[in-house]
């Protein structure tokens, strides 16, 4: 296990992680680190843990909305998709018609 120090809104904290994680983990540091330090500079000053409560709501929060935009897109993906297999299923049996139809001309008969 990977040991790296972070800092949030000031402070190092040394924290684990898996291997080969660790930038990972520094990406979501700094993103965690950027809230707080919002939310430090609009809100004054809290406790700390009062503080890193607030961010890692208004995270979850974030986290939350995404979710359900990306259910919402993928529900109108699977709905894109089946219009798209009714569309082929009748494109497909508009041109076995229509190549019955040609058929039937090229040996002389009748088309229906």
């Amino acid at each position: 296990m990977a040991q790296l120090t972070i800092e949030v809104n000031g402070k190092p904290y040394l924290v684990g992680c898996e291997d080969g994680q660790e930038d990972h983990l520094r990406e979501i540091a700094r993103l965690f680190d950027s809230q707080v330090r919002q939310l430090s500079s609009e809100v004054g000053s809290l406790g700390e843990t009062r503080l890193f409560l607030m961010g890692a709501l208004m995270l979850a929060d974030e986290l939350a909305d995404l979710k359900g935009r990306m259910a919402r897109l993928q529900a109108e993906h699977a709905r894109l998709q089946a219009d798209q297999s009714r569309a082929e299923v009748k494109a497909v049996a508009a041109l076995e018609t229509a190549a019955k139809r040609i058929e039937i001309l090229a040996t002389g008969g009748e088309a229906a």
